[in-house]
């Protein structure tokens, strides 16, 4: 296996006119695990994409100075020149696939690549062993889990035997168990074969604990060092290092070990005292509040089972009962059922039994249009809902398309996100504007019950928080929201309920920070730290009020 690390020197690249890295300069060394931060549209993307070439040379833009992997210059190279030298995992693995089966898969690179037969099966055996697919290796691709996806990727990544290996938020689409599984191959994969880890991620409280060093992208500049140093000036930060920073804890500490040894002072401080009740409206009013609403339920589904081609039952005997403005989060496992109950309860997808109604209605026996006004439902994807060439033919189409007055979907959308420009292609803009848009699409035709499928992923946390106070805002003018979500850090700002499932069952139903805090797998870190509590602004609000310093 080739040997050697990563190094920029002086790098600026613009897009359209557009700087996005100016005079990026970093040397990571053989066998390093780096996290590269930085907020949403940062660039991270660009950066990672610039290590195996296919920025600039698929992408167009400019660029100028040097890049060098294991030695090698990359500049002019295409990511086939550059397959034994650096391996590209990317957003979704799916998507990168070219062939049907796990063992085919992980063969093709090396086919391509000209090595010898017996080398392949045998660097392909290895892989199987060292990622833990041994279980999988004779299994369709679209069989397995997206944690098993993503180790699949990561392995055909592999098979050339790549000084680099280049990751994209590989954890975005994985419940917290998976997540680890695939961090800790990676870290397997540096400490036990010396590979040079390159890895973005938005959801820094995963894996800041794997890395060995951090990147900081912003304004187009590069900030590197430790992890700590590193996240202590970033503007997206975990909550253990909020936590450490509203505390004064030095460091700030990283991961839920190093806080824990210094929050002794500070449980003392808030011993005796109750996380706030957030106020009805206001910033705050998505806050976790333990509560239901009162009244007649608005969504009533009674033994609802979901069964795919080939004897697989998705949803088991579910049954679920929510009143208008609760916020629910639909937690699980992947592949424990969720996506496939939301497009249950919308009414366009398959139901095999069990009866769904909302507010009296089931929206399975409605058309399209009548079904819009009953259940809205925003899937993983949110480019998937929307096909116009312009911000506002989107939001015209909209109009027509919920039978509401010109102009409400516009309006929808400038009270969820400011300056999004309407002459935009709805696919050029930021993850935040596109998810707000295709919201705002769902919301034209009024429904009472909202439904989000994994509606964080790609957004970083100051945009997490906005989406969460743009959903109890919903929630408080009367909607009911149900979000199905693998971010535990987004469900304690947003919940006020928590449904767990597994394999098609509801196994867990109840207030959000009675059931996170009793899970390992969805207990924010917070709640790790501090028991009791789920958010650093929960702890901030109560100190502010009692006068007290956060050190204790």
């Amino acid at each position: 296996m080739n040997r050697g690390g990563i190094a920029f020197a002086n790098v600026t690249f613009a897009y359209a006119g557009k700087p996005v890295l100016d005079d990026v300069s970093f040397d990571l060394p053989e066998g390093e695990f780096c996290l590269l931060v930085g907020s949403t549209g940062a660039g991270k993307s660009t950066l990672l994409k610039a290590v195996n070439g296919l920025v600039p040379q698929f992408t167009g833009g400019t660029m100028h100075g040097r890049i060098t992997v294991a030695g090698r210059e990359v500049r002019g190279r295409t990511p086939a020149d550059l397959a034994d030298l650096v391996g590209y995992v990317g957003q979704d693995p799916l998507a990168g696939f070219v062939t049907d089966e796990v063992e085919r898969e992980l063969a093709y690179t090396a086919e391509q690549l000209g090595i010898d037969p017996a080398a392949m099966r045998k660097r392909v055996t290895e892989i199987v062993d060292l990622l833990g697919l041994a279980d999988v290796r004779d299994r369709d691709l679209a069989a397995l889990s997206s944690g098993q996806r993503q180790r699949v990727a990561i392995g055909a990544a592999l098979v050339a035997g790549p000084a680099a290996l280049i990751l994209d938020e590989p954890t975005s689409a994985l419940d917290p168990t998976a997540a680890d599984e695939v961090l800790s191959a990676l870290h397997r994969l540096v400490h036990d074969l010396g590979v040079t880890v390159l890895l973005a991620e938005h959801r820094l409280e995963r894996v800041a604990q794997y890395a060995d060093s951090a990147l900081l992208l912003n304004g187009g500049k590069v900030t590197a060092g430790p992890v700590g140093e590193v996240l202590a000036v970033s503007p997206v930060a975990p909550p253990v290092v909020e936590l450490g920073r509203l505390a004064g804890w030095p460091g700030p500490p990283v991961t839920i070990r190093e806080a824990r040894r210094h929050a002794a002072g500070l449980r003392d401080t808030l011993a005796g005292l109750l996380p706030p009740a957030p106020p009805i409206n206001g910033p705050r009013a998505s806050r976790s509040r333990n509560r239901t609403a009162a009244g007649p339920p608005l969504l009533e589904a009674r033994g609802v089972h979901v069964d795919y081609p080939g004897g697989v039952r998705a949803v088991n005997g579910v049954n679920l009962l929510a009143g208008r403005s609760e916020r629910i989060a639909l937690m699980g496992r992947n592949g424990s059922g969720k996506s496939s109950l939301l497009w249950a309860l919308q009414g366009t997808g398959k139901r095999s039994s069990g009866a769904v109604t909302i507010g009296g209605a089931d929206p399975a026996a409605r058309k399209p249009a009548e079904r819009r006004t009953l259940a809205g439902l925003v899937p993983a994807e949110a480019a998937d809902l929307l096909y116009a060439e312009t911000v506002r033919a989107e939001c015209e189409g909209a109009d027509d398309d919920g039978r509401a007055p010109a102009g409400t979907c516009a309006k929808i959308l400038a009270d969820l996100v400011e300056d999004v420009d309407d002459q935009a292609h709805p696919r050029d803009l930021s993850e935040g504007q596109r998810l707000a848009l295709a919201l705002a699409v769902t919301l034209t035709a009024a429904p009472p019950l909202l439904l989000l499928d994994e509606p964080t992923r790609g957004l970083d946390y100051p945009a997490k928080a906005a989406l969460a106070a743009r959903l109890g805002r919903l929630a408080d003018a009367g909607h009911c929201v149900v979000v199905s979500t693998h971010d535990v850090e987004f469900c304690a700002e947003f919940a006020s309920r928590v449904v767990i499932l597994s394999d098609g069952e509801v196994v867990a139903d109840g207030p959000a920070r009675q059931i996170v805090a009793a899970s390992p797998m969805f207990a924010p870190q917070v709640a790790k730290v501090l028991p009791g509590w789920l958010t650093v602004g929960e702890v901030a609000e109560v100190l502010g009020e009692t006068g007290d310093d956060a050190d204790g």
